[in-house]
């Protein structure tokens, strides 16, 4: 067995910490009448790939839809 040590996308090399680009959304029920649950952000790397980091512990039965964040919103709610 091999270890290896990844840097979290969310420290640069630097020390200072990097911003999600995305937001992590559940959506519950259909239409009009679904909404969407918070559960976690994401990361854009620099090779194309996106870290996704869930907030607490997560059963998920179905996919997740990653969201831009746009220029003046805030994902730390």
């Amino acid at each position: 067995m091999t270890t290896q040590t990844t840097m979290l996308p969310e420290v640069r090399s630097n020390g200072s910490a990097k911003k999600p680009t995305h937001l992590v959304k559940l959506r519950h029920g259909f239409g009009k009448k679904a909404t969407y649950e918070r559960i976690g952000v994401a990361w854009l790397n620099d090779d194309g790939s996106i870290y996704v980091k869930l907030h607490g512990t997560q059963v998920i039965g179905e996919g997740f839809t990653l969201y831009e964040i746009k220029d003046g919103e805030r994902a730390g709610e």
